[in-house]
């Protein structure tokens, strides 16, 4: 697997991540070290582990099946285009190909 790849999703996803407003998720706003959600938020909405997720982010996780990139999509509420790239990255097309 392609170590840029790897590293290209977890990117995008951190990105992503750190622009949401936890309260509107209905967790709590408080103080947080950085913006956005925490990991383990987004892998609650996704009902994916919380280590899995980290992975992703680090670039260590491997490719995601389809219905993972879905759920995760789905937590973060990606548009429609944002979608459309996380699904159809090198990372993710390379797991349909296998």
């Amino acid at each position: 697997m392609n170590t840029s790849d790897n590293h290209a999703l977890g990117d995008f996803l951190r990105a992503r991540r750190q622009r949401l407003d936890p309260a509107t998720f209905g967790f709590p706003a408080g103080r947080r070290r950085t913006p956005g959600l925490r990991r383990e938020e987004v892998a609650q909405l996704a009902s994916i582990s919380p280590t899995w997720y980290t992975w992703l982010e680090q670039g260590r996780g491997g490719a995601p099946s389809r219905e993972v990139l879905e759920r995760i999509a789905r937590g973060l509420r990606l548009t429609t285009p944002e979608r459309e790239h996380l699904l159809f990255s090198p990372l993710a097309i390379r797991r349909r190909r296998v």
